[in-house]
């Protein structure tokens, strides 16, 4: 075995270049020819001293002497020879011994599954991860997915690079630099598709983001439709919402860096800001960046529109895009709606409220009140489990606007401490911004001495805003156009809201939405884009175990299937030969139930057997 190189020419421009390749020598009778083993390309950059060192490191690993290391072989040199070895199992991978009734298709025999082996020889090599990888897969090929990619022209090397850049945002989030070492020493994905990732050169990840991003609404409407098939749903209910995410650097050629609120209070740094319209199953049906300082309730006019929400479907979203401006918006374009109230003001009578039972069987009381002027249905709320929320909340914080009030008031007792009224005021005023919640109950007054220049004393007292959280702990207020539907139905699509909440906090904190690391702006929308394709999948894996009452994280998931590896097994035979055995380690209990509502082989990648 020995690297040749060889001069050849490109057919189409006849350029010359030069190419490596693997070979060995056989003999064909009383002639000795040359074998190609592999093509190791034209970017083979190992020096050519080191070329036999690799090839005869190649031949240990192969024939079982894989802990013999070949002096003159780099570290590069030994990866390649852990590469090439890997490469040349799997094109030459055969039952150790083929009998001519299992050649013919009939079963092994006795010859073919067993062999006398030194147990002291057995050795565990190239372990890979493959659980996450191999549902993210299966959930691909459900959607047809490479299917599409190819019928928009991506070729093999293409698609592997689009398919590594989603998986691996589903497997290990982070950027395409942490994917690309990922897919090349950790990941057994190139063996589920037949691709070598450890040749791969980290801007065809790149590239491959802007290839995707070329085609967005295409993937976007192919995915939404695929998976409004696959689960039977109807679109009716059409979710809107945006979230933020920040960038590492200063962003200062990336045109829709601005500075802004930041939801993950990261106000120091530049922002961009990701909108989607989803329907009521959480799948988004598009997605667009938007300015790190956009408007929340100045994008929802350009976003249904834009991305063809149907008229008479229902609108759920929350308070903060919930103007006035936009209600009248959606109901001038014929759009119903149920979003959370702005009023401040805060009412319920239990003797006019039915209850409602969530999805986490807590109960919950709702009172409905129509307005006569408006048609609207206003749904007041009240939630035990909310109560004691807001009682906690507004005790701790009276508790810390009093003590910082405490405070104030006995270092007037002090010789030296400040009394000047005006600078009290600012204290109670910093006080007063960081206790906003509770401070707007208080009265505060301070009492001057005669000449109207010190204060002498500061009192308060706590006087609850009716209609507040104070005077209705756990009372939320909801606002509809539906008046038809009971106060249930209304409810439960509200509740909604809480499913849109989770697809962002997947997004960010599941699939490496933040932060942002790229400074071109194509690379940016490629970056947030990956993140909304994964989502897709990540969804279709979830609702289908949520029909068999798993409702687990993505996290918990990952984590769950991330223990299972592929690893080759090499043991020595009493007759001097050498087998390698490639497979998945056999999957534990919670990961076949995962594999079993899946529909997916325990055995991902399948068996491959050697016998040299």
């Amino acid at each position: 075995m020995f690297v040749r190189r060889t001069n050849t020419g490109n057919r189409s421009t006849g350029k010359p270049y030069f190419t490596h390749r693997l070979v060995d020598a056989i003999r064909i009778g009383k002639t000795v020819k040359q074998r190609t083993l592999l093509n190791l390309g034209t970017h083979f950059d190992l020096p050519q001293d080191q070329w036999p060192a690799l090839a005869s490191r190649i031949e240990q690993i192969l024939h079982g002497r894989a802990t013999l290391l070949v002096e003159d072989l780099s570290e590069q040199g030994e990866t390649f020879a852990q590469r090439y070895a890997a490469q040349l199992l799997v094109r030459t991978s055969t039952p150790p011994v083929a009998s001519a009734g299992a050649a013919a298709g009939g079963e092994n025999t006795d010859s073919t599954r067993y062999a006398e082996v030194d147990l002291d020889s057995i050795a565990l090599v190239r372990p890979r991860t493959v659980g996450v990888e191999h549902a993210a897969l299966g959930a691909i090929r459900q959607l047809g997915f490479e299917r599409k990619l190819g019928e928009l022209g991506f070729n093999k090397p293409q698609l592997a690079a689009a398919l590594g850049n989603i998986i691996g945002r589903m497997a290990v989030p982070g950027s395409e630099l942490a994917t690309h070492a990922w897919l090349r020493q950790r990941s057994a994905l190139g063996e589920l598709l037949g691709f070598d990732y450890e040749g791969m050169a980290l801007p065809r990840l790149y590239r491959s983001a802007d290839q995707l991003l070329k085609h967005r609404d295409i993937l976007e409407e192919y995915l939404f439709d695929a998976t409004q098939t696959l689960f039977s749903s109807t679109e009716t209910i059409t979710l809107y919402d945006l979230t933020n995410t920040y960038f590492e650097g200063t962003a200062a050629s990336v045109s829709r860096a601005k500075r802004g609120h930041s939801k993950e209070k990261r106000s120091d740094c530049p922002l961009v800001t990701l909108a989607m319209v989803l329907d009521g199953s959480g799948f988004p049906k598009r997605s667009r960046v938007f300015e790190g300082n956009a408007s929340e309730s100045k994008t929802l006019a350009g976003m249904l529109q834009g991305l063809g929400a149907q008229r008479g479907c229902c609108v759920v979203m929350d308070a903060g895009i919930a103007t006035e401006a936009n209600l009248q918006w959606l109901k001038q374009h014929g759009y119903d709606y149920v979003v959370v109230s702005r009023k401040r003001d805060r009412q319920f009578d239990p003797a006019h409220a039915i209850e409602v039972q969530t999805a986490g069987e807590d109960t919950i009381q709702v009172q409905r009140v129509l307005d006569p002027d408006t048609g609207e249905a206003f749904l007041y709320c009240y939630s035990p489990m909310r109560a004691h929320k807001d009682v906690a909340i507004d005790t701790k914080l009276g508790q810390g606007f009093e003590a910082a009030l405490q405070k104030i008031a006995e270092g007037l007792v002090k010789p030296r401490s400040i009394k000047d009224p005006h600078k009290l005021r600012e204290r109670i005023g910093r006080a007063k911004q960081k206790f906003a919640r509770a401070a707007r109950h208080y009265r505060i007054e301070l009492i001057l001495d005669d000449s109207g220049k010190a204060v002498t004393s500061l009192s308060w007292q706590r006087l609850p805003i009716d209609g507040t959280s104070a005077t209705h702990p756990g009372v939320y207020c909801l606002r509809t156009t539906l008046t038809e539907p009971s106060n249930a139905e209304i409810w439960h699509i509200y509740a909604m809201l809480t499913d849109l909440e989770s697809v962002f906090r997947s997004l960010k904190t599941d699939l490496g939405l933040r932060p942002v690391r790229h400074q071109i702006d194509r690379r940016v929308e490629g970056h947030l884009f990956i993140s909304v394709l994964a989502y897709y999948f990540v969804h279709t894996l979830r609702l289908q175990l949520k029909t068999q009452g798993v409702h687990d994280s993505w996290q918990t998931l990952r984590d769950t299937l991330s223990s299972q590896v592929r690893i080759t097994t090499t043991l020595q035979c009493r007759d001097g030969r050498t087998i390698h055995v490639r497979k998945a380690s056999r999957p534990e209990s919670a990961q076949q139930s995962l594999y079993a509502t899946w529909q997916l082989t325990a055995n991902p990648g399948g068996t491959q057997k050697n016998l040299l």
